[in-house]
């Protein structure tokens, strides 16, 4: 039976939503297993989409559903129109495999991938008839865990998940998912089952934790109960190259936002950029060989159709075959019209012989992200790029044919001056410039386009102790930007200050703001990352109204001696380590990258007890 004779009424509501491909699956090579003792729905809390475009979704889905005894199928978050008709119709969230509400499930697991989409996570809670918080669960609700970035810090929405699982999860994953079988086997209890998978390395069950808290609101003490670990340990994944990775792919029926067959080079990065909180909790540094990314791209591009496939890492330059490898994919996927992306290509390692090889199929655009306007801002974040190497990457693209690039920039870092925002416009002007003088080209005109982002400090970066600059302060340096970066080829856009706000106050939240998240949902937000749907003042209301305060999360430097609401959570890169990087940041003191001086972080090289990312 398909979605659509499952739910009659939808026949009547799809042509009045946005998108209705989104909700009624049977795509090809979807995978149902019709017999299976643990039922798992692997939920995005976005729209279709974006869910679809997620490596990490295709990964775990295939995970599951190659684990005997597991089935595993999907659900997304509906937009607003679909929400309020599936409210009115009775409707509930249903996976896109078999239509089971997600109540009919043994395991509802989200990937939380930004910290705007937590009130998405209630819609699909409630939608899918389970209870919002934790401890009014019963023996017949599915377990509710949580994974991805936003567990690094998973607090602010921790009475809402029953487990989350810190790191990579190809291997913990799958454990917790034998655990839960076993358990219900044996006919355990929901609580003995949590007891036993807070024993599982890179499992955290909040509810094993009690936070206590001084008066002034900073966390007092983080208190492991029944047996739980004091610090949970992430989850590495060690080899890259025989880890779990899909042979075939669930095509979308509708475009995705990355309609692109997907393969990682690497994980983890050498660069230990101080804002960047990918590049510290990925740590070590583990690459795939290069016929291993060659044979999972050719299996993609088979299978799924897709015409462009996307080489992921956080700095691709860094990986030393490269050249080589783009080479042997070249051979493969040019025939076939298919094209070859490097997001995260670094101006001082810049090919454009490299770059004008992927070409040959598809045009792409070039992208830099200085990051910062001046030399000694660079130094303070650890950005090692200096405007030379910028200028000349842009020198030599633009003398290859190339007429255009984007930069992009933090405002709001640390120690940010007027001179570092004027340095962000004089960087412009002087791209122009190079323009003028090496274009091969010159019959199209430049296009120069400088993209601002608010700083966000992050856990477990160096900048963890750092205050977020004020609403106000944020709007004046876009006016100031705004009124500096001229000229008709040069274009200026900015992230709405806003969002970044409510970003920062979540990101470094405490257990406090769960109530907020619910009450905010309660009064309507939902979408929170998208700026035609949030609700600003209804968050800053909200907040106001529970007796908590927006600057206290987000404005707020920390204390180094304070205890920080992910304290019992140990990513493998030491505080002492992060904390030293604050203060050589705050004398702007620049360190050198992996490969060229280890830094001693804690992240351990998994073969000789030092880190080796070569």
């Amino acid at each position: 039976m398909n979605i659509l004779e499952k739910y009659p009424a939808l026949g009547e509501i799809l042509p009045r939503v946005e998108k209705p491909a989104r909700y009624i699956g049977g795509e090809y090579g979807q995978i149902i297993k019709e017999e299976a003792d643990l039922r798992v729905v692997f939920c995005f809390p976005d729209t279709y989409e974006i869910g679809m475009s997620h490596l990490g979704m295709r990964i775990l889905t295939g995970l599951y559903n190659d684990t005997e005894g597991v089935s595993c199928e999907r659900a997304f978050a509906p937009w607003v129109d679909m929400e309020k008709e599936m409210r009115q119709a009775g409707i509930p969230l249903y996976s896109l495999e078999s239509g089971s509400p997600l109540k009919a499930f043994d395991e509802v697991c989200f990937t939380l991938q930004y910290e705007l989409c937590y009130t998405n996570v209630l819609t699909m809670l409630d939608l899918g008839g389970i209870p919002l918080s934790a401890d009014e669960r019963g023996e017949s609700d599915p377990i509710v865990i949580g994974g991805g970035p936003c567990t690094f810090n998973a607090e602010p929405i921790a009475k809402f998940f029953d487990i989350f699982i810190i790191g990579e999860g190809e291997e913990v994953n799958r454990e917790l998912a034998l655990l839960h079988l076993e358990c219900k086997k044996n006919g355990l209890s929901r609580r003995e089952f949590l007891c036993k998978a807070a024993q599982i390395g890179g499992v955290y069950v909040p509810s094993l934790y009690e936070i206590s808290y001084h008066a002034d609101g900073t966390l007092s003490a983080i208190t492991a109960t029944n047996g739980a670990p004091e610090k949970v340990v992430k989850r590495v994944v060690t080899d890259l190259d025989s880890m779990y990775f899909p042979k075939s792919l669930v095509v979308p029926t509708t475009e995705a936002i990355h309609d692109r067959a997907m393969v990682e080079l690497f994980r983890g990065c050498i660069r230990g950029c101080r804002f960047c909180q990918a590049g510290h909790t990925w740590r070590p540094v583990r690459k795939k060989s290069p016929e291993t990314v060659l044979e999972q791209a050719k299996t993609h591009i088979a299978y799924s159709g897709c015409e462009e496939i996307n080489l992921l890492s956080l700095s691709s330059s860094d990986y030393k075959e490269l050249e080589s490898l783009c080479d042997s994919l070249l051979e493969y996927s040019e025939p076939k019209g298919v094209g070859i992306s490097l997001p995260s290509l670094r101006a001082d390692s810049f090919s454009v012989e490299l770059l004008e090889k992927l070409q040959r199929v598809k045009k792409s655009g070039l992208t830099f992200a200085p990051e910062a306007g001046t030399q000694r801002l660079r130094d303070v974040i650890n950005k090692n790029i200096t405007e030379k190497s910028i200028l000349d990457a842009c020198a030599m693209a633009f003398s290859h044919g190339w007429n255009g690039v984007k930069l992009y920039f933090m405002m709001g870092l640390p120690t940010e001056t007027e001179e570092d925002l004027h340095g962000i416009a004089e960087m412009s002007n002087h791209v122009l410039y190079t323009w003028r003088q090496t274009a091969s080209n010159k019959n199209r005109g430049a296009r120069i386009t400088v993209s601002t982002s608010s700083f966000v400090p992050k856990p477990f970066t160096p900048f963890q102790w750092a205050p977020q600059d004020t609403e106000e302060q944020l709007r004046e340096k876009i006016a100031y930007l705004r009124d500096n970066i001229k000229g008709k080829s040069v274009s200026y856009s900015w992230h709405e200050p806003k969002v970044s706000k409510l970003e920062s106050v979540f990101a470094r939240g405490d257990r406090k703001l769960g109530d907020v998240i619910l009450l905010a949902w309660q009064r309507g937000c939902r979408f929170d990352g998208w700026d035609e749907q949030m609700q600003y003042g209804v968050w800053k209301k909200t907040i106001n109204d529970l007796g908590l305060n927006f600057d206290f999360y987000a404005t707020r430097a920390r204390g180094e001696d304070e205890i920080l609401p992910w304290d019992m959570i140990d990513i493998g890169v030491r505080k002492d380590y992060l904390l030293a990087g604050w203060h050589d940041a705050l004398e702007g003191k620049a360190w050198p990258d992996c490969r060229e001086k280890c830094a001693n972080c804690g992240a351990r090289c998994l073969t000789d007890g030092v880190c080796n990312p070569n």
